[in-house]
Formats: C-alpha cells, sequence, structure tokens
C-alpha cells in the first residue's frame, strides 16, 4: 500500500478538492481500492464522502493516535491506495501525516502568497526525508504568474507535469460528493484529473523503486529458518 499527504500550509491552495479527485481517479484506473482519512478538523473532505452516493473511496475516520495503526489495518484488508488531508496549517498534524507518507504532494496555486507559505511544508518532508511533488492548481489559462510559479517551486523540488486551472466544477463536485469526471460537460477538467494521477503514479513508482535499491537485494531475501544443530 502507497500512502499520500496532500499538504499546504496556506488555506484555499485546493488540496481537498484534488485529494478528493485523484482518490476518484485512481479507483477509475483500476488501483484501488483506495481509502481517504481526513485529518482537518474542518472536516470537508469527511463531508464530501458523506454527500457521496458511490462506495468507493472508502472513507476512514481516524484519529491521530492510532494513524499507525489504522494504516496496518488498512495495508492489511488490501488497500493500495491511501490518500491523507491535512490541515491547512503548520501543526504537529501534519508532521504526523507526512511522516507515514510515501509521497508528500504540495498543492500550491500561482499567487506569491501560496509560493511563499509552500516553503514550510517543504521544510517539514525534507527533515523526514520524505519525497514530494508540487502541484500548480487553480491556474489560469495564459496568465504569465503560471510560468513563473513553475520556475519558483521547480528550484525546490519535482514539479507535476500537469497543471490544474480554475473551474467552477471542481468547486460543484464538492457539494454533492462527486468528482469532475462524474460531472457531465466538456470541460478539460477531467484530462488534467487523469494526467495528474498518472504523474504522481509514476512518481510513487519510481519512488519504489528507489528505495528498493537503497535497501539492496538482501533485504528482499526471506529469512532463512534457523536448524537445531
Amino acid at each position: 500500500m502507497q500512502v499520500m499527504a496532500f499538504a499546504a500550509q496556506k488555506g484555499g491552495s485546493g488540496k481537498t478538492t484534488l485529494a478528493a479527485n485523484i482518490a476518484v481517479e485512481a479507483e477509475r484506473r483500476g488501483d484501488g481500492p483506495v481509502a481517504l482519512i481526513d485529518t482537518d478538523r474542518q472536516g470537508s473532505l469527511a463531508d464530501w464522502c458523506r454527500q457521496r452516493s458511490s462506495e468507493t473511496p472508502l472513507f476512514v475516520q481516524a484519529s491521530m493516535a492510532r494513524l499507525a495503526e489504522h494504516i496496518e489495518k488498512l495495508r492489511e484488508e488490501g488497500i493500495k491506495l491511501l490518500i491523507i488531508d491535512t490541515p491547512p496549517a503548520i501543526t504537529s498534524t501534519i508532521g504526523h501525516a507526512i511522516n507515514v507518507a510515501d509521497i508528500v504532494v504540495i498543492p500550491s496555486r500561482p499567487s506569491p502568497h501560496d509560493l511563499r507559505a509552500a516553503g514550510r511544508t517543504v521544510d517539514i518532508a525534507e527533515r523526514l526525508d520524505k519525497p514530494l511533488v508540487f502541484v500548480i492548481n487553480g491556474a489560469h489559462p495564459r496568465a504569465r504568474i503560471t510560468t513563473e510559479a513553475a520556475i519558483s517551486l521547480s528550484e525546490h523540488g519535482p514539479l507535476a507535469s500537469v497543471v490544474v486551472h480554475q473551474r467552477t466544477d471542481f468547486a460543484a463536485s464538492m457539494i454533492d460528493g462527486r468528482a469532475v469526471m462524474e460531472i457531465s460537460g466538456r470541460s478539460r477538467s477531467p484530462e488534467e484529473i487523469a494526467g495528474l494521477w498518472k504523474y504522481l503514479k509514476n512518481r510513487m513508482k519510481r519512488n519504489q523503486r528507489r528505495v528498493a535499491a537503497q535497501r539492496g537485494p538482501k533485504a528482499a531475501e526471506p529469512k532463512r529458518a534457523a536448524h537445531a544443530g
């Protein structure tokens, strides 16, 4: 099971909306079962799950004190991807969520305030030696600041090749528990979410290979039972 944490210090980055849509897209692509944990006291992701008519992705009510225990149980139950949504502030909760994550997704709107706020989240991820990836979210087409944001973020870590643009269907999807690909229309939002999930999936696979290489071949060998002489 892979654990993906969505984290951003500044509110309004769109991390909850991205977390929900990525969870649905992963299920649609056959990369589930997917589970969601909401560690934000505002409970926006939990509210979205309650409004949702589909039973997937699975929502798990989890306490931070027992987060590791919940994760182990989900792993045993066959969950393939766990997505954790975090509060929009630098708290111990974010630290705990990042610590158990295999990858940290940091959404950022292309604004100076968002870009500055991303730095503290990066500091936590780097201190805990966790792979991270930036996602430009809520962008406006052909806006110069989007290009400037991409340059700024890429100086601090990997940047997703897919930019998610500001559209009303993202807000609409959060009202009634749907994802953008479940809303009829000609929007390009589903295409962007599909591309973002493909990128994140490949990034996680790359991280897995790196971890396996660091552990070496002996880590993969089963332990031999001791025999009495």
